[in-house]
């Protein structure tokens, strides 16, 4: 499938417009990306702020999903693995490059990136954004862009590349299914056994050693007493990070 980019100067979030868009009737192509020089409203998980930069990767792109699919939260980890192969193809040097779950792409245990998926009805609308010139600073984390590890693309030349690395993460969920890609995600991810704590929605703190994924995606985490815990959402810790 052939990329089409639509780019704003500026939006308050690039989901948003794609989601109005989508709301009004209009008929979005999958491979459209909407890609914004400036985001003001731009968000993460939980809410989260995402906060931009000139320079860095802020877009969004839309899935048509059909009952055949794989279940539509699994696209998170389409997207993380499409961001983690287009850091291998474009830094100069990608290393300490690892998956976190959900969908958290870290270098050298520090944030680069966020994802956010939304659904609508029969569409899934995803945020991508990729700190590729600067980071901003977090009280809660730590956090670098590519940067940091070396020359790095213009944004539109990564933009490329995460849309074509997005279509083929996209047509291997599709054609494989849901096994294959969790498979290959635990083979970029923090390795089993890592030391892991959860913190969930109500502030609980949940910690263990990492057993990797249940069919469904769901984190299992091995708890000190030998019980297996299953975690379908929560922020990720490792620790020592």
């Amino acid at each position: 499938m052939s990329a089409r980019f639509e780019t704003v100067r500026e939006t308050g979030s690039t989901n948003a417009d794609l989601i109005a868009r989508l709301e009004a009737g209009e008929n979005i192509a999958e491979g459209t990306w909407l890609v914004a020089d400036r985001q003001t409203s731009g968000r993460g998980r939980q809410g989260r702020r995402w906060l931009d930069a000139r320079g860095n990767f802020m877009g969004s792109t839309v899935v048509h999903l059909s009952p055949q699919d794989p279940p539509a939260p699994s696209l998170s980890f389409v997207t993380s693995l499409a961001v983690y192969e287009a850091v291998f193809a474009t830094l100069a040097r990608p290393l300490g490059v690892f998956l976190k779950w959900p969908n958290d792409v870290l270098i050298a245990g520090s944030k680069f990136c966020g994802i956010l998926l939304e659904r609508r009805g029969d569409y899934a609308v995803i945020g991508v954004g990729v700190n590729l010139a600067a980071a901003p600073r977090l009280a809660d984390r730590e956090t670098r862009s590519l940067a940091d590890s070396g020359p790095v693309p213009g944004r539109d030349a990564f933009a490329r590349e995460l849309a074509h690395q997005f279509d083929r993460e996209l047509g291997r969920w599709r054609q494989f299914g849901l096994g294959p890609l969790l498979t290959r995600w635990l083979s970029a991810a923090h390795p089993i056994g890592s030391a892991l704590s959860v913190h969930d929605g109500k502030g609980q703190k949940t910690s263990g050693k990492f057993e990797g994924l249940a069919p469904d995606g769901a984190l299992q985490l091995r708890l000190d007493d030998g019980t297996m815990h299953v975690i379908h959402a929560g922020d990720v810790e490792l620790e020592g990070n």
